[in-house]
């Protein structure tokens, strides 16, 4: 299986720990509750769950955040992290990772993501959010706040989750400013909210949100048109870069609207595929930024989503699990 070397890995990951990247965007606090049901409740046909523990974690842009540190990086990330109790305990979650959070104003509250774990399966998930024109930001006050972090940074990621803080006004202030500084900007798009965006660097849709970003028509159950849907997005789009994610078939690199190559993925074992468009982002974005052709970033990217969606949960990489995983033999 094609994939990138262990001396390679280590070459990329000696640079990344020199690198500074800001994400910008949705951010979440994952709770997960651990338990067993060995019995149905006499109330309603549901199980009862014998709760052994809580964890939390970073999620959505957090968890890239996490990410980018765990692989070696300083990282920043900049969202709606408010004065309360789940807003606490993310902003100490990222704290405990050495990572700086910066609130940007809006009248949401943090949104926390409670999944229910029953013998390492998800029983249920539960929301807790505000609506999404609550999470809107005003762009002027957003980047006076992250206008030195910008400056400091190696690159800005931008992360939609479709919760509403990434709006145009605010997309169009961001990416004149990274512009101005010279910075690399890339963009986790959820297209199902419109946004106008143009020249970036780096997308990395999954293929329902590239079809979505290109206005095609695509039936999951048919073969996937990547020609015409890496033309369309370059040409509304215009993106340096544009790496659509497969999900267990790997990664599509485009470029000028041609697809350039299919990289198959480096998965051998996929327990939870929670996070892995995460993962793939900010391994994309870190070797890119340390000057890595497309084709090796996305084959460091793609090992990076390989060890994470071997674990449950909301997870990260280290670079010791990286070079371990790039180091067995197929």
């Amino acid at each position: 299986m094609p994939t990138i070397s262990p001396a390679k890995a280590r070459l990329l990951l000696k640079k990344i720990a020199r690198l500074r990247i800001l994400v910008v965007g949705d951010v979440m606090l994952d709770h997960y509750i651990w338990g067993d049901a060995t019995r149905i409740s006499p109330e309603a046909p549901v199980p009862i769950v014998h709760i052994h523990r809580d964890s939390y974690t970073a999620g959505a842009g957090a968890n890239v955040a996490h990410n980018l540190a765990a692989l070696g990086a300083k990282a920043v990330v900049a969202g709606c992290i408010q004065d309360d109790e789940a807003g606490h305990k993310l902003a100490e979650v990222l704290r405990k990772r050495g990572i700086k959070s910066i609130n940007l104003p809006s009248e949401g509250q943090t949104i926390i993501k409670t999944r229910v774990i029953v013998q390492h399966q998800q029983l249920c998930r539960l929301d807790r959010e505000s609506p999404s024109a609550s999470y809107a930001v005003d762009a002027e006050t957003a980047v006076t706040l992250l206008h030195a972090d910008v400056q400091a940074a190696d690159a800005v990621i931008l992360s939609d989750y479709a919760k509403g803080l990434l709006t145009d006004d605010l997309i169009a202030a961001l990416t004149k400013l990274a512009r101005d500084a010279g910075k690399f900007i890339a963009l986790d798009p959820k297209p199902k909210r419109s946004l106008h965006f143009a020249g970036l660097d780096l997308l990395t849709p999954n293929r329902k949100e590239a079809a979505q970003l290109a206005g095609l028509e695509w039936d999951a159950q048919q073969p996937f048109p990547a020609e015409a849907i890496c033309a369309r997005i370059h040409e509304r789009y215009r993106p340096r870069h544009l790496v659509i994610t497969l999900s267990e078939d790997g990664m599509l690199l485009c470029a000028e609207g041609r697809v350039l190559k299919k990289i198959p993925t480096a998965a051998r074992e996929v327990f939870d595929v929670s996070g892995a468009g995460d993962t793939s982002i900010a391994g994309l974005v870190l070797a890119l930024a340390v000057g890595a052709d497309l084709e090796t970033a996305a084959h460091f990217a793609n090992a990076a989503a390989g060890v994470v969606v071997g674990k449950l949960g909301t997870a990260t990489v280290t670079p010791e699990e990286l070079v371990a995983y790039v180091s067995r033999t197929p």
